[in-house]
């Protein structure tokens, strides 16, 4: 039987090094995505580098700014990633 945390991987991948590889297959710099989305270049650093999480209006600004990568996809990612963070952190308690 598979249980819940079966179901997840043993890592956890910031959104942000999603962010990082799609600007770069678009050509585009930080400071690029800053400008389009209205936000200073450290917040878009933060979130590659994983220091920052993407909310909701985060992601909504990254929607305008590449739109052919909608908004939800966005909050699943951060929201798979807080998921499976908070797995790991269990399953290393329990062990």
């Amino acid at each position: 039987m598979v249980t819940e945390t079966d179901a997840y991987p043993d890592i956890a991948i910031h959104p942000g090094e999603y962010l990082a590889e799609e600007i770069e297959a678009r050509g585009l710099s930080q400071k690029e995505l800053a400008r389009r989305m209205g936000r200073p270049l450290n917040a878009i650093n933060e979130i590659i580098k994983g220091k920052k999480s993407i909310t909701a209006e985060t992601a909504l600004q990254l929607e305008e700014a590449m739109p052919e990568i909608r908004a939800r996809f966005w909050l699943n990612l951060e929201t798979d990633y807080q998921l499976t963070r908070a797995l790991i952190n269990k399953r290393s308690k329990a062990a």
